[in-house]
């Protein structure tokens, strides 16, 4: 008599977007070389680029990298066939200047524009719904000249989805069918929100000096001068004006407004134009990241129960490449995150560390190393237990002094990164002792252009072929063979794993 065979537990990947969307990839094939489940956890508490404009009018969650993830997920195909005509509609930003923006989005919702030309008139009338449906409710909530929405490099994937939650009033809802539309494969390769909520959440940071600093966007590549103050001569916006227009200026009419009421009109300012290369260092390291509510009090939300069901039902759990505090942190430090984590049967947690270092992780003069990456997973996962002010063992001090009976190994197991100019520093014998192996890997520099002409390492970037071969490695799908033939493939032969240490 045939029985089913029981499936092998999934792959776990909490990640944010743009960084990671770069490993998909890699994620794919070690997912089809292990046969399992692959699920992505995305935060959604960005409230930079189009998603600000999107919260700004509709409230709702930050959904910018959840979309970028979707799309990533369509298998490449030719520009002219509908499923590469699809995936570039909703990878399609509209243009930088305003009447050119929307005139562009008016030809997108009537259906006129070119971009519909390889699309089929089915699939193409049922994505012209949802865009109609939005455009009905932006033309609902203008209120010219105090109020009205900004298309300015709006993002056509973020307004599709926006419509269908509108729609269906369900951001999982909306997810599925930008999926089932794409073609993504949903019973292989899951994008789950890290909270299942049509409503906004914001996150805060504290720094080591004492300051606060409101909302993801300011937190990691502010659109202002600074982030930690707004500039000097600047007016006060008010809550209720949607556009944050000044409460003592002509335009003294204050229309109905359907956010909550809150004190904090930062998080209802547009960030859509910012730079994620070029910004001022912090005066302090971030000590800790929180969740808010509109009145900038903090709140523990929950995790999707998607998440945990996730964890629950894990082989592996992977830390991925991106901003360590606003793409990692807002998910980890949700309520039962920490909990499942600790009682996954996933045998290993794999943190692969950044490439480089970036305004999170510095500032340059004391730049973020291996260890304190681990330490600041390891914080928010027992924060997202309750333990909100927990002191963590010194990795400097005794690695035996466990933290109240768990180590630094209950939350990373093992470490993959690269060596070379702006990479964080990976001591592998004090991470050893912490109960964490380590394996190194083979890269390519990434370079800028300097001021005078000359080309500045700034950092290093992952060999796909590599870093498929390492976590393969991790997992035991090609063990010794892969070892021996390490140098040849990317692995450095002196940082491969030690089987004789305990990970």
């Amino acid at each position: 008599m045939s029985t089913t065979p029981t499936p092998n537990r999934g792959i776990v990947v909490f990640s944010g977007g743009s960084a990671a969307n770069n490993l998909v990839d890699v994620f794919s094939s070690v997912r089809e070389s292990k046969n399992c489940l692959l699920s992505y956890i995305i935060p959604i508490s960005d409230n930079g680029g189009s998603s600000s404009e999107l919260i700004r009018i509709f409230g709702g969650p930050g959904i910018g990298d959840v979309r970028s993830r979707l799309v990533r997920l369509i298998p490449d195909s030719p520009p002219n066939s509908e499923r590469g005509a699809t995936k570039a509609l909703f990878n399609h930003r509209l243009p930088a200047d305003t009447a050119t923006a929307h005139a562009e989005w008016l030809s997108i919702v009537d259906g006129t524009s070119e971009i519909w030309k390889a699309i089929t008139p089915a699939k193409k009338e049922l994505i012209r719904s949802f865009f109609n449906l939005l455009n009905l409710e932006i033309l609902k909530r203008a209120r010219p000249p105090s109020s009205t929405f900004d298309f300015t490099s709006a993002s056509v994937g973020n307004l599709f989805l926006t419509g269908a939650r509108l729609f269906s009033g369900s951001l999982e809802s909306a997810i599925y069918l930008l999926g089932s539309i794409c073609g993504v494969a949903s019973d292989t390769v899951r994008v789950i929100p890290a909270i299942n909520s049509n409503f906004s959440h914001h996150i805060s940071a504290s720094l080591a000096n004492g300051t606060a600093i409101v909302g993801q966007n300011s937190i990691s590549h502010p659109s202002e001068a600074t982030a930690l103050q707004p500039r000097p001569g600047t007016r006060r916006p008010s809550l209720l004006l949607a556009d944050g227009a000044d409460e003592s200026s002509d335009q003294d009419t204050v229309y109905e407004d359907d956010h909550l009421p809150g004190s904090l009109p930062t998080l209802r300012n547009k960030n859509i134009q910012f730079s994620k290369s070029e910004n001022e260092d912090l005066p302090s390291r971030i000590t800790r990241i929180w969740y808010i509510n509109p009145y900038g009090q903090e709140i523990r939300p929950p995790a999707n129960p998607r998440v945990l069901e996730a964890l629950r039902d894990s082989q592996a759990i992977i830390y991925s490449i991106g901003s360590l505090y606003t793409s990692l942190i807002p998910s980890l430090i949700l309520r039962g995150v920490g909990q499942a984590i600790l009682t996954s049967p996933a045998r290993h947690k794999i943190l692969i560390l950044n490439g480089s270092l970036d305004r999170e992780t510095g500032p340059s003069s004391e730049p973020f190393t291996a260890i304190q990456f681990v330490e600041a997973i390891t914080r928010a996962a027992e924060e997202s237990r309750g333990r909100m002010h927990l002191s963590l063992p010194d990795p400097r001090a005794d690695p035996s002094s466990p933290c109240l009976g768990l180590s630094y190994g209950s939350y990373v197991t093992h470490i993959l990164h690269l060596e070379g100019p702006g990479t964080p520093v990976v001591d592998r014998d004090r991470l050893a002792e912490m109960g964490i192996e380590t394996l190194r890997l083979y890269g390519r520099k990434i370079v800028t252009v300097g001021v005078d002409g000359t080309e500045v390492p700034v950092g290093m970037k992952y060999d796909s072929t590599a870093l498929v071969q390492a976590l393969e490695v991790v997992l035991g799908k090609k063990g010794d063979a892969m070892l021996r033939g390490g140098e040849k493939n990317g692995l450095s032969r002196r940082n491969t794993l030690d089987p004789g240490r305990k990970g």
